[in-house]
């Protein structure tokens, strides 16, 4: 880079952190992986914003271009086969035990049958529920969503675009396909495929056909388990995931995951990773974590792990807002000892690392 590149990365990365709404990271937003939740989060004024984004990124190219005109998550979809969570051996899936259902981050209750559907990605949101991702033969994305109640999430989010999904009076879970409410083209299925087991399936553009392909493709009788590029090592004492997301829409340029964790109602901590085959390598560091270098940002509520090939691998932790803070957060030192003990994928083009 050019000394000013250096100085407009630098001056985005110091700029990036803004207030961070913890109950929304929780709840997740379901959005293509990274790169749509970026998009979506600059329109909606949220405190991740676009500027924060090329900040965590760094360079990718070189010069302003490599800023604005070549950015990974622009890239279209991959045609190329995708990977497939691996199974859970002897977890029984959701229509054996609906109970199970979000009960683990790690595990999805529910698959797909990748030889009918690819997975676009996956997503377990604890004592919430579990998400996949999908499309048709090339077609555009279906999401399901599975709980073990009716009360299903009424916002949905499909390729960067949110919405209400809402009937009125109580859902009725009888299997039609209606129309999404103030959707010109959305359909909407709700159906049991067991008892005391609730299931969605969305589509942003109506498609009945492609709409029943996609759940015909899914398999309720297995467990499969969250599986991303990167794994967590130990936890922080007292702390436990509340979510793991996996976006592998633009495999295998691009590939995104994002694991949450929480200790209390105002300790919250977020692990996300990146890979983008067209992405360059920041250096950039003032430590080192687990014999990588890392940098701090400047008002020491993140750490990156710098130096990784097409790689970024970042911790939020701590108090993001101005104001008076909680007698408890999430330190440095337990970041750091997060980030020193992940394990990363030498090669996330090859699912079979991931295990």
């Amino acid at each position: 880079m050019t000394d000013l590149d250096e100085r407009i990365v630098r001056t985005l990365r110091d700029r990036a952190e803004g207030a961070v709404d913890a109950d929304r990271l929780l709840r997740a937003s379901h959005a293509r992986g990274r790169r749509r939740q970026l998009h979506r989060r600059v329109a909606a004024g949220t405190a991740l914003s676009l500027v924060g984004a090329l900040g965590i990124v760094g360079v990718i190219g070189t010069g302003l271009d490599g800023l604005t005109g070549r950015l990974p998550w622009t890239a279209t979809t991959s045609t190329g086969a995708a990977p497939v969570p691996p199974l859970a051996g002897g977890v029984p899936g959701a229509a054996a035990d609906p109970a199970l259902v979000g009960a683990d981050p790690q595990v999805l209750h529910f698959g797909l049958d990748p030889t009918r559907a690819r997975y676009l990605g996956w997503e377990v949101i604890r004592d919430q529920g579990e998400t996949v991702r999908l499309s048709v033969a090339g077609s555009e994305e279906v999401r399901i969503d599975v709980g073990r109640s009716s009360d299903l999430s009424s916002t949905v989010t499909i390729d960067g675009t949110s919405f209400e999904v809402t009937e009125l009076g109580r859902p009725i879970f009888d299997g039609a396909i209606r129309p999404v409410s103030g959707m010109a083209r959305g359909l909407v299925k709700l159906w049991q495929p067991a008892p005391g087991l609730y299931a969605r399936a969305v589509m942003l553009h109506g498609d009945r056909a492609v709409l029943n392909q996609a759940v015909e493709a899914l398999r309720w009788k297995e467990a499969r388990r969250c599986a991303a590029p990167l794994r967590l090592g130990a936890l922080p004492e007292g702390a436990k995931v509340t979510v793991c997301s996996v976006d592998i829409d633009s495999y295998p340029r691009l590939v995104t995951a994002r694991f949450a964790l929480q200790r209390a109602a105002m300790e919250n901590m977020s692990v996300e990773y990146r890979y983008a085959s067209k992405a360059g390598t920041y250096t950039e560091a003032d430590r080192t974590i687990g014999g990588r270098p890392a940098l701090l940002s400047a008002k020491g509520t993140r750490l990156e792990l710098v130096g990784i090939p097409q790689t970024v691998v970042t911790a939020d932790f701590g108090w993001p807002w101005d104001g008076e803070r909680p007698a408890s957060i999430f330190t440095e030192a337990e970041a750091t000892a997060l980030l020193a003990d992940v394990k990363l994928s030498e090669d996330p083009t090859q699912p079979q690392s991931w295990e």
